[in-house]
């Protein structure tokens, strides 16, 4: 569904957007995810920073390269935020250690302290930590958006699949052209 307003209180969520995870393909999203926090930061709304140091400790062959498996130790700055998000003294920070960014991390407590009842979501991967914090925000009742130019997966399967099956169900959609917009009209 595309995006038809603004709540008064939104935040902008945006996931494992960090240097161990981005490169290929998934780089092209980081000039949209920087505007939407600059145009949040700008608008004094809650940007809110994430970032994944492990995973769930479950047998899982999916990710068995270890590229930030639990048992592993990561490499020095794998989990620093990337630079070109420009992170500010302002901005909230969470780590993650599952692939939502509500589980077990104060995010939800964090939203609710500073009013928030929207999220827009922006980040890697989208079939992963991005669907998987969308849904965990739909179910805690926040009115959810996804930055569709925002996102990337590794699998453009998987992404597609997300955007065109998954998200409708959860919230709506917008591109960063659109959400910032939405912004500067608000009152």
């Amino acid at each position: 569904m595309p995006l038809t307003t603004f709540d008064p209180a939104p935040a902008l969520v945006v996931i494992d957007l960090q240097k161990g995870i981005i490169c290929g393909s998934v780089a092209d999203i980081v000039p949209n995810a920087a505007a939407l926090a600059r145009a949040f930061r700008q608008h004094g709304l809650p940007v809110v920073l994430v970032n994944v140091t492990g995973r769930a400790p479950g047998r899982t062959d999916a990710d068995s390269r270890g590229s930030h498996g639990s048992a592993g130790t990561l490499p020095a700055g794998w989990a620093d935020i990337i630079d070109e998000l420009e992170p500010q003294p302002g901005d909230h920070r969470i780590t993650k250690r599952r692939r939502s960014a509500f589980h077990d991390t104060g995010l939800d407590t964090l939203l609710r302290d500073l009013g928030v009842t929207q999220v827009v979501l922006a980040g890697v991967s989208t079939s992963s930590g991005v669907e998987s914090t969308a849904r965990s925000a739909h179910d805690h009742g926040y009115h959810v958006v996804l930055a569709t130019d925002a996102m990337a997966d590794p699998d453009p399967d998987s992404h597609r699949h997300s955007l065109t099956r998954v998200f409708p169900k959860l919230g709506e959609t917008a591109t960063t052209a659109e959400i910032t917009g939405f912004l500067d009209r608000r009152p």
